[in-house]
């Protein structure tokens, strides 16, 4: 199984008059050109699609992943509105909201999917509520045997410099971190938000988070000079590891 992830996108209106607004599309219409020559399973992206959550940016938004051949699965980002973003996504992603938690399993593939949502409305910073807690304990215990992938936006850990507390109470990072030890099926948890490439060992698996598509909003030494747009090839063999390839999108 090949997984793709997309993050941190922040499309801005086509009509904008921010420099960055074309070269945003641009970068999301090159990523997502690439992926569709990649032979992929599934693509997740991990949140902040758009910049201010208005409607123009998210019909921008749906005209370019329209172009999108692979299944799209979305966790929302704390610049997302969630009713605003199901809706731009309806009838090309797949993004299901009950009881305001855009939570939900994808059970078609040899890996499990499952989506964990960490953005409160008007914060910054990851929330994980008892209730959301609960419900990722519930899905995980369902099917213990079966290896999972979890996608959140929030990184539950720190990464120096530029991410440090990144969730409003510590304790939920630490309440998620017990939880995920207690289910060792997790192969991988894939974020978003930080706009860097990094690997971490984290609560018994490990966690990925990846570089913003939006190039001018990159951050992270491994990318700094590189003015081409990547994104995150995850491999997900029967009997092996997953591995992660950084596939950079060069300009034709």
């Amino acid at each position: 199984m090949i997984l793709a992830q997309i993050s941190d996108t922040h499309i801005l209106a086509k009509d904008s008059t921010d420099p960055a607004a074309a070269s945003r599309a641009d970068n999301l219409r090159r990523c997502i050109a690439d992926i569709n020559r990649q032979c992929v399973d599934a693509v997740i992206h991990t949140g902040d699609s758009v910049h201010h959550a208005s409607a123009d940016e998210y019909a921008h938004l749906r005209e370019i992943l329209s172009g999108l051949v692979p299944p799209l699965f979305f966790t929302p980002g704390n610049r997302d509105h969630k009713p605003a973003l199901r809706d731009a996504l309806d009838g090309i992603g797949h993004m299901p909201i009950t009881a305001g938690f855009v939570h939900y399993t994808v059970e078609n593939y040899p890996v499990r999917l499952v989506a964990l949502d960490s953005v409160l409305p008007g914060e910054r910073k990851g929330v994980l509520c008892a209730e959301r807690l609960a419900w990722i304990e519930d899905t995980l215990a369902q099917q213990p045997g079966k290896p999972t992938v979890l996608f959140i936006h929030h990184p539950p850990f720190d990464i120096l410099p530029d991410y440090e507390d990144g969730y409003r109470d510590p304790q939920d990072r630490t309440n998620l971190a017990e939880l995920l030890r207690r289910h060792p099926q997790i192969i991988r948890l894939l974020c978003g938000h930080v706009h860097c490439l990094r690997h971490e060992p984290w609560a018994g698996t490990i966690a990925t988070t990846m570089p913003s598509i939006a190039v001018d909003l990159r951050k992270g030494r491994d990318l700094e000079r590189e003015l081409d747009p990547a994104y995150l090839l995850h491999a997900i063999s029967d009997d092996g590891p997953l591995v992660t390839h950084n596939r950079i999108v060069r300009a034709s």
